[in-house]
């Protein structure tokens, strides 16, 4: 089957279909032996979807034995390896790790923040997974030279200290078994070699363990190893350079040249698979060859670049789309993946950004287009993790009206043949709640909503809700047996609702089994994880969700695929899109490491960080290389402008300093059919017609349903932005009160304004420290009340301290002057033509004289004098039915003046005289602005008389404003 004796390595260009290749050569050494060579073949490869597409190739014919196809990661499972003991279960090193961790932190506090403790302990495991894969013992770290480093050095051998115990071989981690059986296997093979072909085939040997056992293979006398996007358009001098990791490890060949180096090879000495495997492309090849040379390159480039011949013919089946956004970007993938599938070809999308596969999913689904995606959802994404999740976030903390309403509203709560009654009790209950600003409901709230409506149920899904529910906000520190026993029997009832003897559909589908596998394992390592606190449970559970994944058990489309970069080296598309090629995600940044600089790790055989971004370019070089190819990057994110791949910035740069080979043209060509891509997806969302902006509006309601009663500040608004009365008083539209009551100003201006009343009423000290205790006594007892935000609290408390002397000073002078006859006094007068205006005014003072002052409390700026005639009233009116006796219990007496007590951080006082019967002015004004809106041809503008231009109404989106300005004249319409 193989014709030397040496070890065998062999490989295939990039953008060659490896798997087919792969069969094709076995095909021509196969072809004069006997049928059942085929089956005495064994073929390990590095992933499942590999193993699968090679089945699948099979099964196309011609009829023959299948091969033994198995995975690297699963050596173990091979004859002769049943004593090796089994592997430690991964999460049950990670909970004795945490624990450890734990330990030494409450120790040593200084070393890191407690709520470290996890991510610590994942770093931790992380390393000591590599450590076992490379080979490497605690020894060897221990040994390190580094005097230079002593004092972060110490710090950090407290930490590795912790793993050292980890290294007895009596309990392996997963990857010290995979090492353990590789070394077995060399071992064995060494005395007794094997009777049948071994072929590893699409790994490149990154890891220590695979590596050993592709040496291994490559040593038999029937072993082969095939290696994925090979380049052998590179010349040995660049071969001969890639020698050291520190500067070679990030180039997308450095790993071949490593393993040659292993098996005492040079990477010439490797040979093309077979003499027809042929690279799509091999101009492309040797353009993206070039520009990935390790730097600097820029001397080869002008020597080698010439060489290269015509570029257009290398470039013509590449598109390049530089979209100004991430939504821009996956438009436009969708619709070239759309066009592969009307042109009956097979697209893959690649890329190791998550945020943008879900985005050209989401886009795909306009068509109905379901894409086959091999990445899968996160576990923690689907809908069972988020309930469980929004359940475990329930733990020590007290309950809001927002966590709540997230939880009823879950699509999988209550997931019963009654659950149509339970969203409509969810909606009366989330009214109920928005309307009286409840942040913190109760099981007597809930209780009190209940009886108060027709009796259909919900009182009894009430008093459910309100059991189920309680004693969640009490959990504290317990051991985790005891968080996941709770967790599950919440999830179950919550599920379930109060139907007894029904079962909800949590742990339904796919997501919901592996979710319940979650919660099975968390159970029974939960020896092994010591104490937590709700927080820790919460943050270990999202961990452990978080790193599973789960396939869409819906059909997808065969022909479109989206594959992460792995996937890349089994391609067999018609058409590959790169996609998000920025610096940042791909590749993406190397992760920081808390233990081992890049010093250090070179020292103790470690892999370098680099190494990722080197496995990056190799996946790059390989998926580049097919023929069909859509290279695609976001110009901007949402928070700046980004940077091109550094992969792609070299082939931009390579061409565009090639004009003799038409490098630049060819970049030209590129990008314009990247920008009539764009164009095309721009179009896709204009619509058909072109609309004109909406006019502005100025309905004209029949004269019947126009407001009979307004209070004298929705006066105020009837004259500055009419349209705001149209919209609430004839439509009758409110804006929906905020789920989340939040500590803003109007609620700030209604506290004080409490604050005040009780106050004034109880009566102000004439000593002014006295008065002021009073004053803040007070205020401590309503904002405990009604302000349940210690942060808003202690802020507002501190506020009104400051202004609490000069407040005190002026009631001083104005018990002086008078004397308060009336606090939060409502009142109304009647016009002639039956309109009533109501009002409440804070506080009406009889002055000695006999007459009136009429105050108003303002937590903002107050309104000037000019302003108040003009256009803010409301005291001006209030005084007007003042003088006509329109509060109750006070006789008609005249106005000396009205004034806005401003409490804001510039504390002053604005006062009206209300002299020259501007009582009587302002009460003609009113009668005439009614009579005028009693008139049917008379309209309700949008945004008459605005404060200011960019102030925000209720109703702006109603009224569609942005279409026209306030310079657009009003359109009155005829409307009822």
């Amino acid at each position: 089957m193989f014709l030397r004796d040496e070890p065998r390595l062999f490989g295939l260009p990039p953008g060659a279909d490896f798997p087919r290749e792969l069969l094709i050569g076995l095909e021509q050494r196969l072809k004069s032996c006997a049928p059942d060579a085929w089956a005495r073949v064994e073929i390990f490869v590095n992933t499942r979807r590999m193993q699968r597409r090679l089945v699948d190739i099979f099964n196309q014919g011609p009829p023959r034995l299948l091969p033994r196809i198995r995975l690297v990661t699963e050596l173990h499972l091979v004859a002769g390896l049943s004593d090796i003991p089994a592997p430690i279960p991964p999460l049950r090193r990670r909970l004795e790790l945490s624990q450890l961790v734990a330990g030494l932190l409450r120790a040593q506090p200084d070393l890191a923040p407690s709520a470290a403790l996890f991510d610590l302990s994942d770093s931790l495991a992380a390393l000591m997974d590599e450590m076992q894969g490379e080979g490497v013992t605690p020894d060897v770290l221990r040994n390190l030279d580094l005097s230079h480093l002593s004092a972060h050095w110490e710090r950090t051998r407290s930490f590795l200290s912790i793993i050292e115990a980890f290294f007895d071989g009596q309990s392996p981690d997963p990857e010290a078994r995979q090492r353990l059986a590789a070394q077995r296997l060399a071992q064995i093979w060494q005395d007794q070699p094997p009777d049948h072909p071994i072929i590893v085939a699409g790994s490149t040997g990154s890891r220590g363990a695979t590596a050993l056992f592709m040496q291994a293979v490559a040593r038999l006398p029937l072993g082969a190893v095939v290696l994925p996007g090979f380049d052998f358009d590179q010349p040995a001098a660049v071969w001969d350079g890639l020698d050291d990791a520190l500067t070679a490890e990030d180039h997308p060949q450095y790993r071949f040249r490593k393993l040659a180096d292993a098996l005492a090879l040079h990477p010439s000495d490797i040979r093309l698979w077979h003499s027809g495997a042929a690279a799509p492309v091999p101009s492309r090849n040797k353009l993206v060859s070039l520009a990935l040379r390790p730097a600097p390159v820029t001397d080869q480039w002008l020597e080698e670049g010439p060489s290269l011949g015509d570029l257009l013919s290398a470039t013509q089946d590449l598109t390049l789309v530089e979209a100004p956004s991430p939504r821009a970007e996956a438009l436009a993938i969708a619709l070239r993946l759309r066009q592969a599938i009307e042109d009956g070809h097979r697209a893959a999308l690649i890329t190791p950004d998550r945020v943008l596969t879900r985005q050209v999913t989401a886009a795909l689904d306009r068509w109905g287009i379901l894409p086959d995606d091999s990445a899968g959802q996160p576990l923690h994404l689907s809908a069972p993790g988020r309930l469980l999740r929004q359940i475990a976030a329930l733990f020590g903390q007290k309950l809001t009206s927002e966590t709540l309403l997230a939880l009823l509203k879950h699509p999988l709560t209550f997931s019963t043949v009654r659950r149509g009654h339970h969203l409509r009790w969810t909606r009366d209950l989330e009214l109920f709640l928005r309307r009286h600003g409840i942040p913190f409901p109760t099981d007597t709230i809930l209780t009190r909503w209940a009886e108060r409506q027709n009796d259909d149920g919900r009182r009894e899904w009430a008093s459910w809700l309100g059991k189920t529910l309680a004693g969640t906000d009490m959990v504290g520190t317990r051991d985790l047996k005891q968080h996941i026993t709770h967790l599950w029997r919440l999830a179950d009832a919550l599920a379930a609702g109060d139907e007894e003897g029904r079962a909800g559909q949590i742990w339904d589908e796919p997501a919901g089994i592996s979710a319940r596998q979650v919660m099975q394992d968390l159970l029974d390592e939960s020896g092994a994880a010591g104490q937590l606190t709700p927080s820790d449970f919460s943050a270990l559970f999202t961990s452990v969700l978080s790193a599973r994944v789960v396939q869409n058990p819906a059909r997808s489309h065969p022909d479109v695929m989206i594959w992460g970069t792995l996937e890349a080296r089994m391609q067999g598309a018609d058409l590959v899109i790169l996609g998000g090629l920025n610096e940042g995600s791909w590749p993406a940044t190397p992760a920081p490491d808390p233990w081992l600089n890049r010093e250090m790790r070179k020292q103790a055989g470690l892999l370098l960080p680099e190494r990722r971004i080197g496995l990056s370019a190799h996946d790059f070089q390989q998926a580049i290389g097919v023929g069909h190819v859509v290279l695609t990057r976001a110009i901007r994110n949402d928070e700046a402008e980004t940077v091109p791949s550094r992969w792609l910035n070299r082939l931009m740069n390579l061409l565009s300093g090639l004009p003799r080979q038409a490098g630049d043209k060819a970049l030209d060509e590129m990008r314009g059919r990247g920008k009539d891509l764009l164009a095309m997806a721009v179009a896709l969302d204009q619509p058909d017609i072109s609309l004109p902006p909406a006019p502005r509006p100025a309905p004209r309601p029949p004269v019947a349903a126009r407001p009979r009663q307004l209070s004298v500040t929705r006066i105020t608004v009837l004259i500055r932005d009419p349209y705001a009365i149209y919209a609430a008083y004839i439509l009758n539209l409110r804006p929906l009160d905020p789920l989340q009551q939040v500590a803003d100003a109007p609620l700030r201006g209604t506290i004080l304004h409490k604050i005040l009343d009780q106050f004034i009423r109880q009566g102000v000290n004439a000593d002014p420290a006295k008065a002021k205790r009073d004053l803040l006594q007070i205020a401590d007892s309503v904002f405990a009340e009604d302000a349940p935000w210690i942060a808003a609290q202690r802020i507002w408390r501190a506020r009104l301290a400051r202004v609490a002397d000069w407040l005190i000073a002026g009631e001083h002078q104005r018990m002086l002057q008078g004397t308060w006859v009336a606090l939060e006094q409502r009142g109304s007068v009647a016009l002639e033509n039956g309109f009533v205006l109501t009002a409440e005014a804070d506080r009406i003072d009889r002055l000695n004289n006999g007459h009136l002052i009429i105050y108003d409390y303002k937590t903002g700026t107050p309104p000037s004098p000019r302003q108040m005639t003009e256009f803010d009233k409301q005291l001006l009116l209030e005084a007007a039915m003042a003088e006509r006796g329109g509060f109750a219990g006070l006789d008609p007496a005249p106005v000396d003046r009205v004034a806005y007590i401003g409490l804001g951080s510039a504390p002053k006082i604005v006062t009206h005289d209300m002299a020259d019967g501007l009582a009587d002015t302002t009460w003609a004004e009113l009668v005439k602005l009614i009579t005028q809106y009693g008139r049917r041809d008379q309209g309700y503008l949008s945004r008459r008389a605005v404060f200011s231009r960019d102030s925000v109404g209720d109703y702006d989106h109603l009224a569609r404003f942005g279409e026209w300005d306030s310079s657009t004249p009003g359109s009155g319409q005829e409307v009822g």
